[in-house]
């Protein structure tokens, strides 16, 4: 029997960016001020330290900062995912303690990286990782960066367990993402993670999405939300068709960079990646201040569509 209120973690789920100074360290204030900005727009919650927020390229005490940082802004007014995943599960285990201590909602984490661990190995990393605190958690199934598939038989498995609530299914199956849900049952969340098929995923049973472009157009992404639950299918799909009109334009150029430069010009600086991911070209910067000014046309056009 799952012991947690559900419905919190259902809708647009917003992965956020890495936020550093000009020297390349965290920085705080601009992650409160990008936490409470996506949470004053109404999203769902906020997922930190995954791919998108850079978490693998950061230290233990930076993912600890970044998650304090997140949580005396908006803890308690939005929910919060913190991702804690990690080569070892030692680490893993700590940054969930750490979780827990200042107040998140969720733990999530993909299976350890670099080695090859067999399925036996990533079930006890997991089952480790949520025997050491209180917190609900989310397995992260992401396999082309992992290399790692979850199976049906270990997602029925996990699914069994108390504290497992659900799993982020970064693939472009669909019929993996339902495959997934059915397995898991009515009170398991499947989220879904390819930003260019959420409204899919939605269709196919996701119980909402976690994603990093979110974070440049999280008002397209709500206004799918808005029609899919007003039953407005084929206006949901063209917010999608926009959606992905601009997702494949930042396919072009290294992503987390150009989504840091369209933060910028909305008025969010997070800095640069942090190396080794790719930095944006003086072409490139220009190529996203394009894009940023299609975002800002699509985004007027969700308010001329009366669902603020």
């Amino acid at each position: 029997m799952k012991l947690y209120d559900l419905s919190r973690f259902k809708g647009v789920i917003v992965a956020m960016n890495a936020c550093y100074d000009e020297q390349g360290e965290v920085n705080p204030g601009a992650i409160r001020k990008l936490a409470s900005h996506y949470t004053s727009l109404g999203v769902t919650g906020l997922y930190i330290a995954g791919s998108t927020g850079e978490g693998m390229v950061q230290s233990m005490e930076e993912r600890k900062l970044v998650l304090q940082s997140v949580m005396e802004a908006v803890g308690g007014e939005t929910t919060v995912i913190a991702h804690i995943g990690a080569a070892s599960t030692r680490e893993s285990a700590e940054l969930a303690g750490h979780a827990e201590r200042v107040g998140a909602d969720a733990i999530s984490a993909v299976p350890s990286i670099y080695y090859n661990i067999p399925e036996s190995g990533v079930e006890r990393h997991w089952r480790t990782i949520i025997e050491s605190v209180s917190l609900p958690f989310i397995m992260y199934h992401i396999p082309q960066t992992t290399g790692f598939r979850v199976s049906l038989e270990l997602l029925r498995r996990m699914a069994k367990l108390d504290k497992v609530i659900g799993i982020k299914v970064t693939t472009e199956s669909a019929y993996q993402l339902q495959q997934f849900k059915m397995a898991g049952g009515d009170r398991f969340l499947v989220f879904n993670g390819p930003d260019e098929q959420y409204l899919a995923g939605r269709l196919m049973g996701a119980d909402g999405g976690i994603g990093g472009t979110y974070g440049v157009m999280p008002e397209l992404f709500l206004q799918i939300e808005r029609c899919l639950s007003e039953g407005l299918i084929r206006e949901a799909q063209s917010w999608q068709f926009k959606v992905n009109e601009i997702i494949a334009e930042l396919l072009q150029l290294p992503l987390y960079a150009a989504c840091k430069a369209i933060l910028e010009l909305q008025g969010f600086n997070c800095g640069r990646p942090r190396s080794p991911l790719e930095p944006l070209s003086e072409e490139g910067r220009r190529q996203a201040a394009a894009i940023y000014e299609k975002i800002v046309r699509f985004t007027a056009e969700t308010k001329q569509a009366g669902r603020p």
